[in-house]
Order: C-alpha cells, then structure tokens, then sequence
C-alpha cells in the first residue's frame, strides 16, 4: 500500500488505501457508521451473510487465478447459519483471496490508538 485518502460519507471519515494496481476501502471505517465501538463485531456479522460470501467469492473466481473454489464452496454451504463464524483473517488464509486485504493490529489499544497505528502501516 502506498497512500491513504480519505473520503466523507455521511459525516463518517473513510480512508482508502491506494496501491501500485489496486485500492482498498477500509471496512473498519464504513462499520464505524453503525456502531462505533464495535466495528470488528459489524464486519463479521456482515461476513457471515450468504449475499456476502456468495459476492466476494465470485469476485476472487473472476480476479484471482490462486483463489481456492472448493474451500469457498464450503464457506458458502455454511454461511447464514447461527454457527457459522467468518473473519477476514480466516477468508484470507483459507481462499487464498486477494479482494480482502486484513491489517493486524495490536490488541488492547483504545480505538483512536488503533486508527493511528492504522495509518502508519497504510503509509507504509
């Protein structure tokens, strides 16, 4: 990743992140807007959702030659049931996907903490 920008979208700052070939949009920003204390529950509910996995796995078949199908079928058998859990760190490791791009951050940091170790990693 090379630059970060920043948008607004109803009064919430989203940042998007521009690479060499491709642009990223911050999924932790856009969760903000429904709950601001919880973005990291908001976007694996979201993964969770049939709509969502059925989209970025025909998303990864069209754009990534590496993608794993069978896998992906898996994940799509499941989702939308109680107990079916996705995060962007499991999608990733287990699809082999490219679309989501998953940023660790130290645990335990207070949310403004973790948007400015955030930022330094995407400048960097």
């Amino acid at each position: 990743m090379t630059k970060t920008e920043k948008i607004d979208v109803h009064g919430i700052s989203i940042s998007i992140i521009k690479g060499e070939k491709e642009n990223y949009i911050s999924l932790t920003d856009l969760a903000r807007y429904k709950n601001t204390a919880h973005t990291d529950d908001i976007i694996k509910n979201w993964l969770r959702n049939r709509n969502t996995i059925e989209l970025l796995g025909f998303w990864e078949q069209l754009y990534n030659p590496d993608f794993k199908p069978v896998e992906f079928d898996g994940f799509r058998k499941q989702a939308g049931l109680n107990s079916f859990v996705m995060t962007p760190k499991k999608w990733i490791g287990t699809t082999n996907a490219i679309g989501i791009n998953s940023v660790l951050i130290q645990q335990g940091l207070n949310q403004s903490k973790r948007l400015t170790q955030l930022n330094q990693i995407a400048i960097s």
